[in-house]
């Protein structure tokens, strides 16, 4: 690879394809790396043209890889660049450094690019709007900023045929003071903090799938830093990039681990979690772990509950019975029915998290949950 810039802050190299790799060093180097991930992943959901493309990141080596925004830009009037920084506010983000050094020219689309976002911020814009997830559900600002009362239980059991139990779940609360655990059951106002709810599960050989789910449960605990609990607007945008660069950072560490222990080779994990921020509900997933959602249906003097799969499985059964080619009875017994498309670590070689955003409505019931609960329950028992 061709070197581009080397200092003390950072090492840029520029690959044969012409891929960008930039490796973060010096002091706060990782807060920098998460920072520009976080602002470049944010960008790609508000659709913003003239920025890279955040194509990989590795946490553990603090190394990004990015699209190419073509050569630095030697002279450009001082009206015109603060023109293009005053462009890069109209997508939510202020860049802090916004001087000519920061701006290329792409010759393949003869457009202004700016780059290096590990000193930026995602700014104020326009309140009040509806904001479309991943997950289809319209989320209304309006009432964003409602709390809710939370109640939850949890529990885990081996079953009667293990030794060794591989899954795991993680209760957390946190606020700008930081992150605290929770008991197995409890009640908290959503005002008091954001709640984190997540179910992992294991694969492996021998005690390693044991160990993957400890460790997704671990880095969701260190990597859910305070400096994301931003304004309700930018949260709700934002989740989706949050989210996803941890489930990469969990899986990043997965890879790290089975390729230096072959007792861990292939290790890897299921994942579903869900960030309560005061009435919303944030979620990412991936493998077959599921989340669901009771919810009342009818006048408050109904009895009827309706009950959706929030989650999808990430296998090729869920796939087949999502597009209504098989019923849940065929799904159940289906000989493929475990075999995952995606999952944390594992020799998968893309990370694509299934991310959304729920709207809580009082009453509103959610349950995360491994395969080992649905095997053992058809769905309409989970009503009962």
């Amino acid at each position: 690879m061709l070197e581009a810039k080397s200092t003390q802050r950072a090492l840029v190299r520029i690959g044969y394809d012409g891929r960008v790799h930039k490796q973060f060093l010096g002091p706060k180097a990782e807060e920098r790396f998460n920072n520009e991930c976080l602002i470049l992943r944010y960008l790609e959901t508000r659709r913003c043209p003239f920025v890279p493309r955040l194509l990989a990141a590795d946490p553990t080596n603090l190394e990004i890889v990015t699209s190419n925004c073509g050569s630095r830009v030697e002279h450009l009037s001082e009206t015109r660049v603060k023109e293009l920084f005053a462009e890069l506010e109209t997508f939510g983000v202020r860049h802090d450094d916004a001087f000519l050094r920061n701006v290329t020219y792409r010759a393949s689309d003869g457009r202004f690019c700016i780059i290096d976002f590990e000193f930026s911020s995602i700014i104020e814009t326009s309140a009040g709007r509806t904001v479309q997830a991943d997950g289809k559900e319209l989320v209304s600002l309006d009432t964003a900023t409602q709390p809710r009362q939370i109640a939850w239980s949890a529990m885990t059991h081996p079953g009667n045929f293990r030794s060794n139990n591989e899954d795991r779940f993680l209760l957390m609360l946190g606020d700008k003071r930081g992150v605290r655990y929770l008991g197995k059951n409890g009640t908290a106002s959503s005002a008091d903090g954001d709640l984190i709810f997540a179910v992992a599960d294991g694969m492996g050989g021998e005690r390693s799938g044991e160990l993957a789910g400890k460790i997704a449960i671990e880095q969701i605990t260190r990597m859910m830093p305070t400096t994301y609990l931003l304004n309700d607007e930018h949260l709700i945008e934002a989740s989706p990039a949050i989210l996803k660069t941890l489930f990469q950072s969990i899986h990043a560490e997965l890879e790290r681990l089975g390729s230096y222990d072959s007792a861990c080779t292939n290790m890897g994990s299921t994942l579903t979690l869900i960030w309560i921020h005061r009435s919303i509900a944030m979620f990412a997933h991936i493998g077959d772990t599921r989340l669901y959602r009771i919810r009342r249906t009818g006048d408050e003097s109904s009895k009827g509950y309706q009950l959706a799969q929030i989650s999808e499985d990430h296998t090729f059964v869920g796939w087949l019975r999502r597009t209504g080619q098989i019923n849940e009875r065929q799904a159940r017994f289906h000989p493929r029915k475990n075999v995952l498309s995606r999952a944390l670590g594992a020799g998968h070689q893309f990370v694509e998290p299934h991310c959304g955003t729920l709207e809580l409505q009082p009453g509103d019931r959610l349950i995360l949950c491994s395969d080992g609960v649905i095997d053992g329950l058809w769905d309409h028992a989970l009503l009962d």
